[in-house]
Parts: C-alpha cells; sequence; structure tokens
C-alpha cells in the first residue's frame, strides 16, 4: 500500500497520546438544558484536537456516524496550523497562518489532519462510518491518510456533490466538491446486513400534506385525494415533490399510486372478477390479470390493494404505496444548488457571512442511511452548526433521538453555531419552512474545554492543592462528568454524585493531619448509608477488601505525586 510521507509526520503519527485530557467546563447559560450534561446534544468550544482526547473516556467506540468539513486548504481560508508538538522543527511552523504563499501548507494539513483522524477512528463503534468533505487541493492526500488510518480495505466510497459553478473561472468552472467514505469495520458494516437507503427527495413533505388533507376532510379519501392532485399541479417542475406526482390517491394505509394490474408481456390469466360495489365482472385488462390464480385477486382484494373505477367498466389498478418505495440507494454523484444552504443560514442568521454552508439537507441523507434510534453523530469541525440542524431534522422526520456532538474553536461557537442550534430548536418565525418555523425542539448542552488535567499542572512544588482542587480533578478523572462544587459537604467527605457512584476524597491541604487520614472501618460504616455504589479517594485504607464490599464501596488511593509533596513539605 501506497504510504505518504510529509514534513512533520515523524512528530505528529503518535502526538494524540500526548495531548493532555481537558476538564469540561459546562456554559448553563448558552446551552438549552436545565442540567448540563455529556450524555445530552453537545457544543463544545475549544481545539478540536483536545476535544476528541477528552471525549475518549465517555465516547470510546460509541460514535455510529462521524461527519466532518476541514479547511479545504485553498490558500484563501487563513487557517493555523497551532498544535503544540514538542520539536523544535515543528514549532517553527505554529501559529501561523497557512495561505497561499506558504510552501509548506500542504505539510502543515496533513500534519493537522492525522492525529485528528486517528482519535476520530478510536471514537467510532464498529459499525461506524466517516464522511470528510474536500475539494480538489487535498482529495488526493486526505484518501492517503484515510488509507493509512483507516485501512484501504474500509473504503466504502467517494460521493461527487455537484453545486455551483462560478461563471468567472479562467478556464473550468469548478462546481463540486467530495465527500470520501471510509467504515471503522467494513466486516462489521456488512455483518449488519443492512442496505444504505435514503427516503427519495418530496416523498417525506407529499406524506406531510396527505396526512394534513385527510384531518382536514374529517377522514374523507376521496376529498383528501382530490385536495392531492391539485397541490401537485400548484408545484413547480424542479420541485422534488413533483416527479411522485402520480402518486395522488390516499386512503387508510397511505397515499398510493394506481398502477397497473396486467400481466407483463401479456398471456396472463383472465378469470372473472366481481366489482365489489356493483357485483358485476369488471373489465378484464388485455394481457390477463398480474396474479397467476383467482385466489391471489381474492387475497389482494381482501388486503384493499386493488384500485376499482366507479363501476364495472373501468379495469382495476393495483396499489403501490409511497412508503413502500420512498428509499433509494444513494448515488456517487449528486446535485444540491449550494445557494440554497446559504438562504437558509441567512433566515435563521441575517448576520452570518458564510458564502458556503455545509447543506442539512444533504447531510441528513447520509444521517439517515447509517444512523437510526438513539445513535450518536459526530462533527468536529462544526462551523455552522449544520451537523445539529440535520440531526434535529432527520429525528423529526422519523420520530429517531439520535444525538450530536459537535466542536468548533473559532470565536463564532457561540453567536453562530451554537445560535443557529438555539434557532433551530425554538423556531423562526419569518422563515417559509414550517417545520422550522415551529421549531425542530430538543435540548443541548454547551461545554467548553478547561485546564489540562495534568497531575503536575495541579500540584505547586511548595504546597499542596486545595480540597476543591483535588476533589476537581478526582471527580472527573473517576467519572467523566461535570464536577459541581455546590454539591461538596467536607464533613461527610463527599465531593459529587456522578450517573452511577457517589464520589468521596478523604483528604485535607494540611500535610500533617493528611498523614494520619485514612478510610477506617467507622468511615465506611457511615458511607453506607447510601445504597449506591461509592468510590472513595484516600491516602490510605484500614479496611479489608470483605468490608469495602459490604459496604458498596470501590477504593482509590491519591495520586502517588501527594506524597512526594507531602515529603518536601515535611523535611
Amino acid at each position: 500500500m501506497a504510504h505518504l510521507d510529509f514534513k512533520g509526520r515523524v512528530f505528529v503519527e503518535n502526538f494524540h497520546l500526548a495531548v493532555p485530557f481537558h476538564e469540561w467546563k459546562a456554559v448553563r447559560s448558552k446551552g438549552l438544558s436545565k442540567k448540563p450534561s455529556l450524555d445530552d446534544n453537545l457544543i463544545i468550544e475549544g481545539d478540536n484536537l483536545a476535544a476528541l482526547k477528552a471525549l475518549l473516556p465517555h465516547y470510546h467506540g460509541k460514535v455510529k456516524c462521524i461527519y466532518i468539513d476541514p479547511p479545504y486548504n485553498t490558500g484563501n481560508e487563513g487557517w493555523k496550523y497551532n498544535d503544540r508538538v514538542n520539536s523544535p522543527m515543528m514549532k517553527e511552523w505554529l501559529c501561523k497562518v497557512v495561505d497561499r504563499e506558504d510552501l509548506t501548507r500542504h505539510d502543515k494539513w496533513c500534519s493537522m489532519m492525522l492525529p485528528r483522524l486517528t482519535l476520530l477512528r478510536e471514537l467510532m463503534r464498529d459499525d461506524g462510518a466517516i464522511f470528510v468533505s474536500i475539494d480538489d487541493n487535498e482529495i488526493h492526500r486526505l484518501r492517503c491518510l484515510m488509507d493509512d488510518v483507516f485501512g484501504e480495505d474500509n473504503f466504502v466510497g467517494s460521493f461527487v456533490w455537484e453545486g455551483t459553478g462560478k461563471n468567472d473561472a479562467r478556464f473550468i468552472s469548478v462546481g463540486h466538491d467530495y465527500i470520501l467514505c471510509y467504515a471503522r469495520n467494513m466486516d462489521a458494516l456488512r455483518a449488519n446486513r443492512n442496505r444504505w437507503r435514503a427516503i427519495k427527495d418530496g416523498a417525506d413533505r407529499i406524506q406531510t400534506v396527505a396526512a394534513d388533507f385527510v384531518t382536514d376532510r374529517k377522514g374523507d379519501f376521496e376529498k383528501a385525494s382530490s385536495d392531492l392532485k391539485k397541490w401537485f399541479t400548484s408545484l413547480a417542475k424542479n420541485d422534488p415533490a413533483w416527479a411522485h406526482r402520480h402518486y395522488n390517491w390516499i386512503d387508510a394505509t397511505g397515499v398510493y399510486f394506481a398502477g397497473d394490474i396486467s400481466w407483463p408481456g401479456g398471456g396472463g390469466p383472465t378469470y372473472e372478477v366481481l366489482h365489489p360495489s356493483t357485483k358485476q365482472p369488471v373489465k378484464t385488462p388485455a394481457r390477463g390479470w398480474v396474479f397467476p390464480t383467482s385466489d391471489g385477486m381474492r387475497k389482494a382484494m381482501a388486503d384493499d390493494r386493488v384500485h376499482f373505477g366507479v363501476n364495472e367498466n373501468r379495469v382495476p389498478n393495483l396499489k403501490r404505496y409511497l412508503h413502500e418505495t420512498d428509499h433509494q440507494v444513494l448515488t456517487s454523484v449528486f446535485y444540491q444548488d449550494r445557494r440554497a444552504a446559504h438562504k437558509e443560514l441567512v433566515t435563521l442568521l441575517p448576520d452570518a457571512q458564510f458564502q458556503y454552508p455545509k447543506d442539512p439537507r444533504v447531510l441528513r441523507r447520509l444521517f439517515e442511511v447509517v444512523t437510526s434510534g438513539d445513535d450518536i453523530i459526530l462533527d468536529s469541525f462544526a462551523g455552522t452548526g449544520s451537523t445539529a440542524h440535520a440531526v434535529l431534522s432527520l429525528n423529526r422526520l422519523d420520530g429517531g433521538n439520535r444525538r450530536f456532538v459537535l466542536v468548533e474553536c473559532e470565536k463564532y461557537v457561540d453567536t453562530i453555531t451554537a445560535q443557529r442550534v438555539r434557532r433551530v430548536i425554538k423556531g423562526v418565525p419569518r422563515a417559509k419552512d414550517p417545520q422550522i418555523k415551529e421549531g425542530l425542539g430538543g435540548t443541548f448542552s454547551y461545554f467548553k474545554l478547561g485546564k489540562p488535567m495534568r497531575k503536575e499542572a495541579m500540584l505547586h512544588p511548595n504546597e499542596l492543592p486545595t480540597y476543591e482542587r483535588l476533589a476537581a480533578y478526582v471527580f472527573f478523572t473517576a467519572t467523566r462528568e461535570e464536577f459541581d462544587a455546590s454539591k461538596v459537604n467536607r464533613d461527610r467527605w463527599f465531593i459529587g454524585r456522578s450517573r452511577y457512584h457517589e464520589v468521596f476524597l478523604i483528604y485535607t491541604d494540611d500535610f500533617e493531619e493528611l498523614k494520619d487520614l485514612a478510610l477506617t472501618a467507622s468511615m465506611a460504616r457511615k458511607l453506607s448509608r447510601s445504597q449506591r455504589p461509592k468510590l472513595v479517594f484516600a491516602p490510605t485504607k484500614y479496611v479489608d477488601r470483605e468490608t469495602l464490599h459490604r459496604h458498596g464501596i470501590t477504593f482509590h488511593q491519591l495520586p502517588f505525586e501527594i506524597y512526594e509533596t507531602v515529603d518536601r513539605l515535611s523535611r
């Protein structure tokens, strides 16, 4: 297999291992959840490499689908390569804008992408898939990087997204992007026996409109069908629903097309079929009936699958329901005008200055074929929040409970990324789309990346950490959940309740007292008043394993570096 070499590769291949875990800092005022949680929809403000590493303890092997839209590296984006790689050669690159005049911009792009792709792979489920948008500038390098990280055998395919061309191009009007797709494990993907199928454009809208007509007509399907036919005539010919205008009948089962009921090619059976109302034999199709026997016809009639005319003088039709034929395999080349996504973004955020935001309709189609139920979808280059918009829209469409995880490091993460999601959830009165006007519903928690979770950063050379600081460290390290200092009760050594445990810290920053502190049998009895499993951190313990088990306690000794500090202070 070909191996992509680039300046800096030797320094970044394992750089993700050196990236420290970071604290999570919930910002309640910026989210739409009463109680922020890492199990909610997430918008994370911070460097995406650090955020991906911080997500690992909670999300390792759980993400079903990843979509990312990294910098295309056109030379006009002004992105920065600023990973703090500990190498003199790499440091000379740091915090420099990557533009067209930068002769190493392709090396920097590869150095930026490799550790991120590596962490993204770690977060994926075994049957997960990743989609990456890119253009001609880096498509060949991205393909090599993806082969390196995911394995060339896990390449699923590539899409060509045709958008809008540019009339001012000197030679070729390039109006397409690519979306590369890789599986985490192709064998696991095949083992599920899933077939990737997406709902046909406009089909969901037809179903919704038809249901409204039935409601308006109080269950009169004939009148509702007449309304549906009139609605089709009002559509523009480029409307996606127009292509399905032959599905213009409605009954209790749904929207259907009254199709041919004759034997393909002719020569079919010609038995007698009675009209259900007149009880007279109906006209037989010239090619004979599609059902080989009259028993088959009777069963179809009993299942209400035959569409009869007003009397016996008309050949019946076979009902072909839209919901049975409304899905199709994804095509590798598709068209979606990019201007539609820009108009939609301006409706949501009039001041947004993004010319080519990703289209939620395209993303929704990708997520639809890969995910279902409560699957998790991750986007670590979140931009304008199109991924969250697509996830919420898809959940509204099929009743799913998918969750999104967005990461964005730019300053607009609150004013654009999160603000778009807030408005999509709550609704925008001026929007033309009824669903956006009403709001898609949902919640999300907003987090910032806090300080690195390094013991050496926590400990000072001449003093012990405060109780609250050490409590925050051990609580997050043990649970990967947000630490709430207001829940601390030092009289009980209680520092918080996680999803599964109550957590206790037996500790003091007075080193003379610390030397005498330990988990004792009497302490264990007091802690056992709670029925929840307990995590207890302490310098040492004076209880045996059976006592710990009886009281539901899992014991953890404090970090060894604490004792080194105690030794220094006691000298």
